[in-house]
């Protein structure tokens, strides 16, 4: 069959599974254009060279700004496909302006997510990690930790992510704050036991902070000074969601007077995390590589979703586009 669309594929995860899915878009009479990925992302020039040459676009972190939105809509780009839960990379206002239709797929990675906050909460407790390091370079030290049975865990941010955390707390015998800038419905909060608070009485009221809020405008840096100040000292910060939420400078200031007692953050306000960053220095943070969403079956829960909605966008009999989430 001669080819009659070309999808081009920025997101790292599609691209490595990519040969999975070929056989299939080829019968549709879809070319797949996988052009080769060095970093995290691509870059902004990059984007505007590639996007008008598309149909359609399945991206990750890729800058979609209005100057790569204005480039796709000068040429052939009929629609987007933001690979996972995450759009503060898209210029919603100019999507909509060029009528260039957005979706994504939210809800993929709330368990795995989840799993990683709480993987942050013990090794930080434990000091798994202090351990794992002494025992590799021959020394048998024997840290004190911090018992979760009882304690407190503050989580901003009650979608279903968050959801999934306060389930995971609750088995572990602790109790749950909330926060969200929506007020949840009372039923779901009972099934998670959760007691919704205002953010400050959540900062001041737990023994752990995690942070699975969306990013937005209005929340950058919502994590400052101030905020800090407001936490019990001691406090632990495990940051699962976009790293821009952090004040990583004034983070590093809370490290060093101990009002924060320890970090797990597996995302950054820059990323990968620069060699240069102070953040480096404190043994009692735990560090990953904004990979909550990297698990072999949540990746490939999404890779058969944004596939999915890009045949729909195409009108090649996935289903109709109503069944997903549009965000532009």
């Amino acid at each position: 069959m001669t080819n009659r669309y070309k999808l081009l594929v920025t997101c790292g995860h599609l691209q490595r599974h990519i040969e999975r899915f070929r056989e299939e878009l080829a019968g549709h009479g879809i070319e797949c254009w996988v052009p080769a990925l060095s970093g995290q992302q691509f870059t902004e020039a990059e984007m505007i060279r590639m996007a008008p040459e598309a149909d359609i676009l399945i991206a990750g972190d890729d800058p979609l700004g209005e100057s790569v939105l204005k480039a796709g809509r000068a040429g052939k780009l009929a629609g987007i496909v933001r690979w996972g839960v995450g759009t503060d990379n898209v210029d919603a206002v100019a999507a909509k302006s060029l009528e260039l239709p957005v979706y994504n797929t939210p809800g993929m990675f709330s368990n795995e997510v989840a799993d990683l906050a709480m993987g942050h909460v013990l090794n930080l407790a434990r000091h798994i990690h202090k351990m794992d390091r002494d025992v590799r370079r021959g020394d048998w030290t024997r840290y004190e930790g911090t018992s979760l049975s009882g304690k407190t865990v503050g989580i901003i941010g009650l979608g279903g992510i968050g959801q999934e955390i306060a389930r995971r707390a609750n088995a572990f015998g602790m109790s749950v704050l909330g926060s969200d800038v929506v007020t949840i419905d009372p039923a779901v909060l009972s099934q998670f036991k959760i007691a919704q608070q205002s953010f400050d009485t959540v900062l001041e009221g737990s023994d752990i902070v995690i942070i699975a809020c969306n990013l937005t405008p209005d929340n950058r840096h919502l994590f400052n000074a101030d905020a800090f100040a407001r936490m019990r000292r001691g406090a632990t910060l495990i940051n699962v969601a976009r790293g821009p939420i952090v004040d990583e400078t004034a983070l590093v200031a809370a490290l060093e007077s101990g009002q924060i007692g320890s970090a797990g953050l597996d995302v950054f306000e820059e990323e990968p995390l620069p060699m240069s960053s102070r953040l480096r220095s404190f043994d009692n943070c735990l560090f990953g590589t904004h990979s909550g969403s990297s698990t072999s079956e949540g990746i490939d829960r999404t890779n058969r979703k944004s596939v999915d909605i890009a045949l729909a966008m195409l009108g090649l009999g996935a289903g109709s586009l109503s069944q997903y989430h549009r965000v532009a």
